[in-house]
């Protein structure tokens, strides 16, 4: 009964390692990257008597040749070799179950992720207020980007000649009358 417990808390990891960082992945193949990083979050890495050259031996040893996968099966199968290298004072079951144990429940650890640290100086270049020149015609009065508008120049082609100041006061010109002249 645990038996059947401690297999799919194992194989949980698996499908939580073999999906992670692949939008595509289905949880029943894993990749040799995904495979390195389950030995080395989980600590089956020691440095001493198991390295990550090791871990990419045994995943080259236990795939089929033309796959670049590995089943849940050939995963338990690897996991016993390296088992077997990392607890060489234990006979195989045991350092299985030991090498289970440091898998089991876990799940892909993210670390080194990148923050946004917002310091004096690039609050400084990115303020809208402070832009001078065509680029201060880009932003609106909030700092929001006008998008198209405020990249490209519009030309205003509704008077007499493009960029016509005086539009509209033809009209009144003509219009207008003029004192003392007859009519």
């Amino acid at each position: 009964m645990a038996q059947g417990k401690f297999i799919t808390a194992l194989e949980e990891s698996f499908r939580r390692f073999a999906v992670h960082g692949d939008t595509r992945a289905t949880g029943k193949e894993m990749h040799g990257k995904n495979w390195s990083k389950l030995c080395k979050d989980c600590g089956v890495i020691d440095g001493k008597n198991i390295t990550l050259t090791d871990v990419d031996i045994v995943f080259s040893k236990v795939k089929k040749k033309s796959c670049r996968t590995i089943t849940y099966d050939e995963f338990k199968a690897a996991l016993g070799e390296l088992a077997r290298k990392k607890y060489k004072d234990k006979s195989g079951e045991e350092a299985e179950a030991e090498v289970f144990k440091l898998i089991e429940g876990k799940s892909p650890v993210i670390s080194g992720v990148t923050r946004a640290v917002a310091s004096p100086t690039v609050s400084r270049l990115t303020d809208t207020t402070k832009f001078t020149g065509s680029h201060k015609e880009r932003f609106d009065e909030t700092g929001r980007g006008k998008g198209k508008a405020g990249r490209v120049d519009i030309v205003d082609t509704s008077g007499y000649v493009s960029g016509y100041k005086h539009q509209g006061s033809y009209e009144k010109k003509v219009t207008k009358p003029t004192a003392g002249r007859p009519m």
